[in-house]
């Protein structure tokens, strides 16, 4: 049992421990490995993800000469999102980004501040970092190495010049306003009336009063990175609501029993998948590559369409997906096509793969060759343009690579992300309820949030791009 603890020990502090020296040299040996954490910061950013660096990044360059920004992280090793997005390529952004990309919040809501940080402005941005971006066929933006790493490097980077400090592991346990009475204790000094309220943000490894606060928790995707959810706890002890439900999103989807797309696990091919309520109404339809795995169903058109079904469901549990393996297809010229006398299967075969259409043509109970009987034929019509699935679940948030739901746009200023609910509060990334589409849209929701909330939290509303990089570097010479 030793042993193994002492493993975990390891794993927390740095160096190699000296076991033989006994428990308490280990627990010496851990806390001084730990983060120095300031006492006072004139803007503190809790998680140092995309979102939270890039809100540090721009609140270092806003912010006045000698102001103290920080970002506080509970993870040894920053970025693990970054590192895992896109295969490890990091899917930047997308060459065509606008609201109708994204749910949650009302477009009108996500558009306004998407429009202050545009894709343009990412590829800038990134070129000025010295990350050059391609755009592939999808329109998706990956960086020129396809590696995660440069741009997590880069992000890191560009946070140091602008003075930004960031503290891991520190995971913030706590932020509490503090009342004005005991605000000019915290430092010495006394504040303005008219001066924000000053927050004690708490963390493992110390606390820190800050002027202001900049919330860039995530939300629940991908827990082992961090964004485990705690902070909608963060938010809401400040006054902040949380959407109802909070739900994976871009999350595979799970097949009844032995439903026989299982039995095509490996198969990918283009597809439509179509949300139907109860009422027969059209909910939401999604196309583009699916795959079929051995627990169900994955790839963008499932994914994208996943967060959907699951908040729809909330609602009125038997909402209903369907897919159309011919997604250029409607169910009349499938009925065509069958009827053109090549005989089933081979009619089948000239646009889907054999081992699906084999597998259409014995659910419908339609015979391989020969005549086609009329029920089996609009069976299999049926089946071809829109085949029921029994989804019974989904991947969880372990696996999801966004989550849908959380902070209410309307209760931030869309102008500077300042909280509604407390001043010198900001929100921005996925702790809000905005998610986008499979493609680099959650991304650039990250970007774009964040320099929002990070040039007002700096003292800047509206920050030329150009300009603020150029103070900062001033801004850097004179310290």
């Amino acid at each position: 049992m030793f042993a193994r603890v002492a493993g975990k020990i390891q794993k927390w502090v740095a160096g190699e421990p000296n076991f033989s020296a006994g428990w308490q040299s280990l627990i010496e040996q851990a806390k001084e490995n730990r983060p120095s954490v300031p006492s006072t910061a004139d803007i503190a950013i809790v998680g140092a993800g995309a979102a939270g660096l890039f809100a540090a990044i721009w609140a270092g360059r806003a912010a006045a000469a000698g102001s103290r920004v920080v970002a506080f992280d509970g993870a040894r090793k920053l970025g693990a999102k970054i590192l895992v997005a896109g295969g490890g390529r990091c899917n930047v952004t997308h060459h065509a980004v606008s609201e109708h990309d994204f749910a949650g919040s009302t477009p009108p809501a996500i558009r306004k501040v998407l429009r202050r940080f545009s894709a343009e402005q990412t590829v800038q941005f990134f070129h000025e970092a010295g990350v050059e971006l391609k755009q592939e066929e999808t329109g998706k933006l990956f960086p020129v190495s396809d590696s995660a790493r440069t741009v997590l490097e880069a992000l890191i980077q560009e946070a140091t010049v602008a003075g930004a400090k960031l503290i891991h592991p520190a995971r913030v346990t706590a932020i509490n306003a503090l009342p004005r009475s005991q605000q000019a204790v915290a430092d010495g000094t006394a504040m303005p009336a008219e001066q924000p309220c000053r927050f004690r943000v708490t963390t493992d490894a110390g606390s820190c009063t800050a002027r202001r606060v900049i919330l860039c928790t995530g939300g629940r995707s991908l827990p082992k990175s961090g964004s485990d959810g705690f902070g909608y706890q963060l938010a809401q002890a400040l006054g902040h609501s949380i959407t109802t439900p909070v739900v994976p999103a871009l999350v595979p989807l799970l097949l009844a029993g032995d439903h026989w797309i299982k039995q095509l696990s490996g198969l990918t091919l283009p597809t439509a998948v179509t949300l139907t309520a109860t009422s027969g109404k059209r909910l939401a339809a999604t196309t583009g590559s699916t795959l079929c795995t051995h627990r169900g169903l994955s790839g963008p058109a499932v994914l994208d369409i996943s967060r959907h079904w699951l908040v729809a469901r909330y609602d009125d549990p038997a909402v209903r997906l369907s897919l159309n393996w011919l997604p250029e297809e409607t169910p009349e010229s499938v009925d065509q096509l069958l009827q053109a006398g090549r005989g089933t299967l081979a009619a089948l075969r000239q646009r889907l793969p054999e081992r699906l259409a084999r597998q259409l043509c014995e659910q419908a109970g339609a015979p391989a060759a020969g005549d086609l009987p009329r029920a089996a034929r609009r069976a299999l019509v049926q089946l071809v343009t829109a085949t029921p699935l029994p989804v019974t679940g989904d991947r969880g948030f372990t696996v999801a690579e966004a989550t849908a739901g959380g902070v209410p746009l309307a209760e931030v200023n869309l102008k500077t992300m300042e909280s509604r609910c407390y001043p010198g509060l900001y929100l921005a990334g996925e702790l809000l309820d905005v998610d986008g589409r499979i493609g680099g849209f959650n991304f650039q929701w990250a970007w774009a949030s964040g320099f929002v909330a990070g040039t007002a939290a700096g003292g800047l509303h509206e920050v030329d791009h150009h300009e603020g990089r150029k103070r900062t570097k001033e801004q850097v010479r004179s310290t």
